[in-house]
């Protein structure tokens, strides 16, 4: 691999506090649950009213249906369709995401490029002080004190991690090799491919909403992906999304 030099320098370390996630392909939209609902009843009749749901205006029909879909948890109508989102965030995120084996994840590899000294450091407005205990706590804003306290050992540790990192790949140590004194707050970037009943279900877990019918308390970083997921989501089939909220956000 090239060294550092003036001609070809390293980048400088960079720190964010925010996540990306963009919306880069998707086949959904509500008429894909109605098709696939109605074939239980009305088999090959409903090849030609597929054609016709996605063509014209026919979903817009179709809310009561989706709702008694979600309402008694007829999930497998809401299977038929497809999101690809690209994210950047921490590893310790992305460690979280693949907990949940119902997506399709293709994620850089620190074996195959030098990864870039994009690094995670927690923004002012992120709770710092947990309170409560396991399945009912909170989190509250540390005192001024606590965030400098954050900011000043994080970027300390990533800035000694990433030159003794560096320093190994000068040396000509193998790039799986020199990864492993990388943190986990480095950024990594994915692709999650996933359909709407996939995503009700993470969502349910990985975001935290008045009216859940089953309260959840994610770990903010991921809550954040989790939040710009949603709203894509629900810019695609509006129905789906409305019975999902009006049902108490339990994936069906």
């Amino acid at each position: 691999m090239p060294e550092d030099s003036a001609e070809n320098p390293r980048p400088q370390i960079e720190f964010r506090s925010d996540v990306t996630v963009e919306l880069v392909r998707s086949s959904a939209h509500d008429s894909d649950v109605l098709f696939a609902a109605r074939v239980s009843t009305m088999g090959e009749q409903t090849l030609a009213g597929a054609q016709a749901d996605a063509e014209g205006d026919q979903a817009t029909k179709g809310a009561g249906l989706i709702n008694y879909l979600m309402r008694d948890r007829h999930g497998s109508p809401f299977e038929h369709n497809s999101m690809t989102f690209y994210v950047q965030a921490p590893i310790f995120v992305f460690r979280e995401f693949m907990r949940h084996r119902m997506a399709s994840y293709n994620e850089e590899s620190g074996r195959y490029r030098e990864l870039n000294p994009v690094f995670y450091v927690p923004g002012e407005q992120r709770n710092l002080v947990q309170v409560g205990k396991p399945g009912a706590y909170d989190f509250i804003p540390g005192s001024p004190e606590q965030y400098e306290l954050v900011v000043e050992a994080t970027k300390a540790t990533t800035t000694l991690a990433y030159e003794a990192y560096t320093k190994m790949l000068e040396a000509g140590v193998a790039r799986e090799v020199a990864r492993i004194v990388l943190p986990l707050n480095i950024y990594s970037s994915m692709y999650v491919t996933v359909n709407a009943r996939s995503l009700m279900n993470f969502l349910s877990l990985r975001t935290k909403r008045e009216g859940s019918q089953f309260p959840s308390f994610p770990q903010r970083e991921i809550e954040m992906c989790a939040e710009k997921m949603e709203d894509s989501w629900a810019g695609l089939m509006p129905l789906t999304y409305a019975a999902f909220g009006k049902n108490g956000r339990v994936a069906p």
